[in-house]
């Protein structure tokens, strides 16, 4: 694919120097629609981006849009902080009958702000309120937000620097197989629970991603998971899961932590849950849990009622069908496994291992520096992909869910020519 040299003037000499994934994909999007973005020169790329997972249903998905038009058009309230109004409701009886009653989950439903991190923040304050302890325990690689709270549970040293300041209260433990299953599950972090001289103060909470995926694609085991609610019982700490990428469906079950059989005390949603890449996000605790006061955690615009509306178009149109939707997210992804698989197989000597879980999946090399190289080379011939993990190693792969089984393929041949491009 040829590509023109678009006038990028005004990003570059007005846009603060802040801004990142546009200097990976140097071109000017126009429009988008399913898995394709188009620039401006009309070029087509395949994305297998997702809006860093806040497009599970694909570009401007033709059932949210029109639901959304028609909201509109009728001068549906847009704005509405925290007053009730026809669409929050239609939203949460949705959530309810949908997604909650069917797994039997009980959880009171909070909106604390439009983005991932103001769930999360929301969180870690409600679990320090419960308990009346400051201390929070995360794991390494974790990756919770760009606000200082969340930065102070976040892995990466790079965005913890950002803060500027000392980020405290906020204890790393290792995540599944971060010792190589050398050491035994969770042995540290009970010792240093019992051990009166360990200077570990007596957590509130442990917050944990089931697959991180800014910090490279880690997958938790299902064992695993079970074993750390377990530990958060015993030990009188509430278990906080950020879904905020990997719900929605994009393991597969809505729920990321479904698979392991477990119920957390909290859990983040944000990024998918509005289905349409509008600003959302829910706090969701047990009933237990609810004790704020009036107004003590509040947001001026947690009450996107646009959202409201594409997402529960999204749960009526994608959730509603049983376990449908899971079927099809988990056979796209053994599609996506094979794929991988063959690549691996191809490139022993150079690629180390690729890992994931429904539709999130990582692709890491033994040279750091080249992921960004066949992310590069993916762009340049028509793919979105981004890089994770603490020195960028990782290849991502995030498409929509709604993704054919033929683009899925297309994009993966894509996918293995750069990796061979870049040998």
């Amino acid at each position: 694919m040829t590509i023109t040299q678009p006038d990028l003037s005004v990003f570059e000499t007005l846009e603060s120097e802040v801004r990142s994934y546009c200097r990976a994909w140097p071109t000017v999007f126009d429009r988008a629609q399913g898995s394709r973005m188009y620039d401006e020169d009309g070029h087509e790329y395949l994305d297998f981006f997702s809006g860093a997972g806040s497009l599970n249903y694909g570009h401007n998905n033709p059932v949210l849009k029109r639901a959304l038009i028609d909201y509109l058009e009728r001068d549906g309230v847009t704005h509405g902080l925290d007053m009730s109004t026809s669409a929050k409701r239609n939203f949460l009886e949705s959530f309810q009958n949908i997604i909650l009653r069917p797994r039997d989950l009980p959880y009171k439903v909070m909106f604390p702000g439009p983005t991932g991190t103001n769930a999360v923040e929301s969180a870690l304050k409600l679990a320090r309120k419960v308990k009346g302890r400051e201390s929070i325990v995360s794991f390494t690689n974790a990756f919770h937000g760009m606000s200082l709270g969340s930065l102070a549970v976040t892995g990466n040293a790079f965005k913890r620097a950002g803060a500027g300041i000392p980020l405290v209260h906020g204890t790393p433990m290792p995540f599944d197989n971060y010792l190589d299953g050398r050491t035994p599950d969770f042995i540290w972090f009970e010792r240093l629970l019992e051990d009166q001289g360990s200077g570990l103060n007596q957590p509130a909470a442990v917050i944990v991603e089931t697959v991180q995926g800014e910090g490279g694609i880690n997958v938790a085991r299902a064992e695993w998971l079970r074993k750390l609610a377990d530990v958060c019982k015993r030990w009188d700490m509430l278990l906080i899961v950020d879904d905020i990428q990997m719900g929605c469906g994009r393991t597969g079950a809505f729920f990321s932590f479904e698979e392991a059989g477990i119920t957390p005390d909290i859990v983040t949603v944000s990024k998918s849950i509005s289905g349409y890449g509008l600003p959302m996000s829910l706090c969701l605790f047990k009933p237990e849990l609810d004790v704020w006061e009036p107004g003590e955690h509040n947001g001026t615009f947690r009450g996107n009622n646009p959202a409201f509306v594409t997402a529960a178009a999204a749960l009526e149109t994608y959730w509603t069908d049983g376990p449908a939707m899971e079927k099809q997210t988990l056979a796209r992804g053994q599609q996506i496994n094979e794929a991988l698989g063959a690549l691996r197989d191809e490139f022993r000597d150079d690629t180390v291992q690729y890992r994931g879980r429904g539709l999130v999946w990582g692709l890491e090399f033994r040279d750091k520096e080249r992921a960004g190289k066949v992310a590069r080379r993916a762009f340049e011939l028509g793919l979105l992909i981004e890089t994770s993990g603490p020195q960028s190693e990782v290849v991502k792969l995030l498409p929509a869910l709604t993704i054919s089984p033929e683009e899925l393929e297309e994009g993966l041949r894509t996918l293995t020519r750069a990796v061979r491009e870049t040998a």
